[in-house]
């Protein structure tokens, strides 16, 4: 219905963020800080993927109030929806993107050590 609002909300802001800090992003030792444009990335192509998928299925309408929880249950279901799906959808796609990343750094430092 609507849960794709938070991570598109949140790939927003992490776009802005990136444009407004890309010198300090990419000179930066920290792992979490260098891969931002990951996570964005991430967050943007899951966006697109719930999208298509809300349209597909027809809980998204090109047509006045555009979301079928609106229609059938109003502000209070189209709410309900963003703090039990979309909300921990975004949580938990951040804390693959971190650790991921922690990961990736780990063994990228490993394996400078071996040399």
């Amino acid at each position: 219905m609507s849960c794709f609002i938070i991570p598109m909300a949140q790939a927003i802001a992490t776009s802005a963020y990136r444009k407004v800090n890309a010198k300090s992003i990419e000179s930066s030792e920290s792992p979490l800080k260098r891969n931002i444009p990951a996570l964005e990335k991430m967050l943007w192509g899951g966006t697109v993927m719930l999208i298509v998928d809300h349209i597909i299925n027809g809980e998204l309408t090109w047509r006045f109030p555009f979301f079928s929880a609106l229609e059938s249950g109003g502000f209070p279901a189209m709410l309900r929806e963003l703090l039990t799906v979309g909300v921990p959808m975004s949580l938990v796609l951040t804390a693959v993107w971190a650790v991921w990343t922690l990961v990736k750094a780990q063994r990228t430092a490993s394996v400078g050590n071996e040399c």
